[in-house]
């Protein structure tokens, strides 16, 4: 099982700028794609970036140009870094990992959540 903890949420006023990190724990298959989703009240949960073990990323639509992704393989830590947040940005952030067996990505072998955590955007 792998266990996953986020931090960095908060409050901040439109174009501010937050990170979140997620650091994994456990047993982490060396082939993995950790990502970010996230849920505002009301909505279904929606992809906002991901990162392969490799390296490769892809964002949603509306995050691109504002949003980063990275890693840390050493650390098994994914951050998020958010810039020129919007108020339609605040939702729950929550962390996510898949885990698979081969280089390719082909069948996935586990899958974990992190607990979420709350990033408001208001003035």
């Amino acid at each position: 099982q792998v266990q996953l903890v986020e931090s960095g949420g908060g409050f901040v006023q439109p174009g501010g700028s937050l990170k979140l990190s997620c650091a994994a724990s456990g047993i982490v298959s060396t082939f993995n794609i950790m990502g970010w989703y996230r849920q505002a009240p009301g909505k279904e949960r929606e992809l906002v970036a991901r990162i392969t073990s490799g390296g490769d990323t892809n964002f949603a639509d509306f995050v691109k140009g504002r949003f980063t992704i990275s890693r840390d393989n050493a650390k098994n830590t994914v951050y998020l870094q958010m810039n020129s947040l919007k108020p339609e940005d605040t939702a729950v952030y929550y962390c996510s990992i898949l885990s698979y067996n081969d280089p390719y990505y082909q069948k996935v072998t586990l899958s974990s959540w992190g607990q979420g955590t709350q990033v408001t955007i208001s003035s």
